[in-house]
């Protein structure tokens, strides 16, 4: 049995300690999938009873990986409810944003003035899950997970929940939401990977206002999209996400995924197998409409608005996913897929389920 794994910051109390001692177990030094129900664990990163006074406040809470171990992550079960929770992330750091056990993470969100505030992540942040609209576990497939822990870049994780509102917790009920993590000590042979994409900009008053982004693949890598996971708030209607190939200079559009972003925002199915390679441009559009008689602005409360696709992909480990882990313009009304990107013919159903 190998020495106690993931450690609570500046915390190991006796509810958490069979979870580090059970983290320890299925040592294996050769490649394979973790396909039995034997092999694969479950550690429980939750809030630690913590009592969020305020609608639109953001908490976070850290783990550290045992840095002597390799583990991978190949499930997540949510536990969460839309009523307590507008969203959670998880976020795979080299550093955490702080040593507390629990600190104000939400940019120009409300802040608990007893609570210190800062980033999930002081260094190397990427999204590595994330859960909205009471979605439903996520299985990755056979033999991919995410690589964390002993060589991996990723040694900590920072639980993020965003309270959008806090009428479950009057009179003084606590909460712990968060995730059940799937993990294996059997070396995968494809690394997952997330990219996130996502723009900032406007929707005017009374208008379809479409918020778009693209970035170009720099890297000598290829990719595999196998899920992917839309989400915006109340004013979203369509996202979409696509591959785009230049051949005979013309852009050649093929679907990764389109949802509906009021339905339960899990990470689905990718609409086609395909791959992503140097040269290749990813493009996603969310397409709002507004019967607002004001402005709404990409913001961090439940009353602005966001529009994120996340690519979630394997990649062979023995080159490792991408180094570009997001990828956002500055949307409307300054970017556009035509104007910065010069990117014509779009499907004319981009913006049609």
């Amino acid at each position: 049995m190998a020495a106690l794994s993931f450690v609570r910051q500046n915390l190991l109390r006796s509810k958490f300690f069979w979870h580090f001692v059970c983290f320890a177990l299925f040592i294996h030094s050769h490649q394979g999938f973790a396909q039995e129900q034997g092999e694969i664990e479950t550690f429980d990163l939750l809030m630690p009873n913590v009592l969020p006074k305020k609608a639109e406040t953001y908490f976070c809470t850290p783990i550290r990986i045992d840095s002597d171990t390799d583990y991978y992550l190949v499930g997540f079960v949510p536990n969460a409810t839309m009523d307590t929770a507008h969203h959670m992330l998880l976020y795979g750091c080299e550093e955490p944003g702080s040593d507390e056990e629990v600190w104000n993470c939400g940019e120009m969100a409300v802040k608990d003035p007893s609570l210190k505030s800062s980033e999930p992540c002081k260094k190397g942040a990427q999204v590595i899950y994330a859960w909205a609209h009471d979605a439903s576990a996520l299985q990755l497939p056979p033999g991919v997970g995410f690589h964390v822990g002993g060589r991996s870049k990723i040694q900590y994780i920072t639980l993020q929940v965003h309270y959008a509102s806090v009428d479950r917790f009057v009179g003084g009920v606590r909460d712990d939401s968060g995730v059940f993590l799937k993990y294996t000590t059997i070396r995968q042979p494809k690394s997952a990977g997330v990219l996130l994409m996502g723009t900032g900009g406007r929707i005017p008053a009374n208008s379809v206002e479409y918020m778009e982004t693209a970035c170009k693949i720099n890297e000598d890598k290829v990719i595999h999209p196998f899920a992917f996971r839309t989400h915006t708030h109340a004013l979203g209607r369509v996202v979409s996400g696509y591959k785009v190939s230049r051949v005979n200079r013309r852009d050649e559009w093929k679907l990764i995924g389109k949802q509906d972003p009021q339905l339960p925002q899990m990470f689905y199915p990718v609409a086609n197998n395909l791959t992503l390679s140097k040269g290749d441009t990813v493009a996603a559009r969310c397409t709002m409409v507004s019967n607002r008689n004001w402005v709404t602005r990409i913001g961090m409360t439940g009353a602005d608005e966001m529009c994120n696709f996340y690519i979630m992909y394997w990649a062979d480990s023995r080159k490792g996913v991408l180094d570009q882990k997001h990828c956002f313009s500055s949307g409307p009304p300054n970017y556009y897929w035509d104007v910065e990107h010069n990117l014509i013919n779009p499907p004319i159903d981009a913006s049609q389920l």
